[in-house]
């Protein structure tokens, strides 16, 4: 008899050998709002019909916790992709980002709203047959020809560079395909979905996370949408759309190529906005992004573009009008809420900057963030001919913080690290683990942070973002995309030692095991011929920017 430790109830309860996790979750009387979706074990999630051969601590998860959204979704996806196979047969259907609060998804043809309507019928049925997902483990080379024989040829090549004795895909009432973390037991357990068209595909709708018996709501994003479809292009023309293409580029011998040719396209773009902004005469230039987003070296690349515009930038930083410590609004728990706009001294900052576009002299503080406290050091300014104010920080694009500024005067950059290179069509990398990466490899570089505390505090950050950044994206006059194509082989070396340093014994385990297995897909690319400009080098270190 297996020993099983439920930590959703504190209870140890013996269940035989080769029990499955909903089993367990039957025989602990557990009772869920939601229902369990999937469950920690040891600290490593896990889909419920795995079986269990050794003592185990479980703690099971609702589609409220990310894990269980991420399982949901991606079980979702699955129905999604076999209604599209019976509707395309033969088609290479892409999930191409997340957009709107859904997910894109397309195949090479336009979708109709008549045939959007069959696919929404066709899942149903599906999902009412509550059809079991099978989990089969193999040979590598087994899958490779399972997926070479229907022709997913961009599992075949992630496969064949994955240097992986086994692998293992799912199969659903004939339908085959790969999913690189667990799914749901069967096709029953997903319970609330929507789809309608959207642009030349379909908008998979999922339940909100908060409210799970509810959709999400749908959000206007077009201009983030034109922003994908720019760097997907990027990509097609490249041959570079999957991991498995760029793998297979790097053991070419490409690498290099693969780099020199994503850091020219970014250049090229920002080249552009600075025109863009000696075209219309703006004075002030506000960039903001979330998190990591490489807003800070954006800033200082915009910068030099708009010298070689015959402009003067001037960088301000919105974090030296922070108000003191003392004054920074609290969060219901009691913690300073540093991601407020409210952190800002607002009416100062407007102040200052009326003042200095009037033509006056002023001084500008600096934030002593070990004091808490605005001090001056003689730093004064007054408003050349040709001088463009360049103010980055987070709350850049809220109207509230350049209120007093008219808009002809303005031009709102966003910048955001938007991954659209994907594993293989049908399982894309998230733009928020992206950004992670780049966090825990700075917090460690530059501030001495393990991954586990750069993980537990990630939650925070994404809900600060929520609420004071991406409501005011779509503000923006250009955006900027500051993924690079090559940057997650990069970051692979350097991440990965930080994430199996995570121990197992605390929760965010489960959450340095599920960036590891991704990671496990990429071949890394050595960063000693990375140019000194890129954005990685924020990160990596080794940049010609002072930081």
């Amino acid at each position: 008899m297996l020993h099983i430790y439920c930590l959703n109830n504190g209870v140890t309860k013996d269940f035989p050998k080769g029990v499955s996790l909903s089993e367990v979750y039957e025989g602990m009387g557990l009772e869920m709002p939601y229902g369990a979706i999937a469950a920690r074990v040891n600290n490593e999630t896990e889909g419920l019909a795995l079986r269990l051969y050794r003592h185990k601590d479980v703690e099971f998860i609702d589609i409220t916790s990310d894990d269980g959204m991420r399982m949901y979704v991606r079980s979702l996806t699955f129905i999604f992709m076999k209604a599209m196979n019976e509707m395309f047969p033969g088609e290479a259907v892409r999930f191409e980002n997340a957009i709107s609060r859904g997910y894109y998804c397309r195949a090479s043809q336009p979708v109709s709203e008549e045939q959007v309507m069959q696919l929404r019928d066709r899942m149903r049925q599906i999902i009412d047959s509550d059809i079991p997902f099978k989990r089969v483990e193999c040979h590598t080379q087994d899958a490779i020809d399972v997926f070479r024989e229907v022709g997913r040829m961009d599992k075949v090549r992630l496969l064949e560079t994955y240097n992986r004795l086994y692998t293992s895909y799912y199969e659903l009432d004939g339908y085959v395909d790969s999913y690189y973390n667990g799914l749901v037991p069967s096709t029953g357990y997903i319970k609330l979905f929507e789809i309608e068209k959207f642009a030349d595909g379909v908008l998979l709708r999922v339940p909100s996370k908060e409210r799970p018996t509810e959709l999400e709501d749908k959000v206007p994003q077009e201009k983030l949408q034109e922003l994908f479809e720019e760097r997907l292009q990027w990509h097609q023309k490249m041959g570079v759309e999957t991991i498995g293409d760029f793998n297979m580029g790097v053991i070419s011998g490409h690498g290099i190529d693969l780099v020199n040719v994503s850091e020219v396209l970014q250049e090229r773009r920002l080249s552009k906005i600075a025109d863009k902004i000696q075209e219309r005469g703006a004075r002030v230039v506000l960039i903001a992004g979330p998190s990591s987003s490489g807003k800070t070296t954006f800033s200082k690349r915009l910068s030099v573009q708009l010298l070689a515009c015959g402009l003067k930038p001037y960088a301000i930083s919105l974090d030296d009008f922070f108000v003191n410590r003392t004054e920074t609004p609290r969060k219901p728990d009691g913690d300073y809420d540093f991601e407020s706009i409210y952190s800002i001294d607002l009416p100062y900052f407007n102040e200052t900057l009326s003042a200095i576009l009037s033509g006056d002299e002023v001084e500008l503080p600096y934030y002593n963030f070990v004091k808490g406290e605005r001090e001056y050091k003689g730093n004064r300014l007054k408003l050349e001919p040709q001088m463009v104010l360049v103010i980055e920080g987070t709350h850049a694009l809220n109207p509230i913080l350049t209120e007093q500024v008219a808009d002809k005067d303005k031009f709102r950059i966003y910048v955001s690290a938007l991954t659209s290179i994907k594993l293989d069509y049908h399982n894309y990398i998230s733009t928020s683990d992206n950004r992670l990466l780049r966090r825990m490899l700075r917090d460690s570089k530059y501030r001495g942070y393990p991954a586990v505390e750069t993980i537990q505090r990630w939650g925070s950050v994404r809900q600060g973002e929520e609420e004071w950044i991406f409501p005011y994206q779509e503000n923006a006059d250009v955006m900027f995309n500051s993924s690079l194509f090559y940057e997650l082989a990069a970051l692979k070396p350097h991440v990965e030692p930080l994430l199996r340093a995570v121990p197992q014994n605390i929760k965010e385990y489960s959450e340095a095991r599920r960036l590891l297995r991704f990671l496990e897909y990429i071949v890394p690319l050595p960063d000693d011929e990375l140019p000194p400009t890129s954005v990685v080098r924020e990160f990596l270190g080794g940049s010609s920017f002072k930081y």
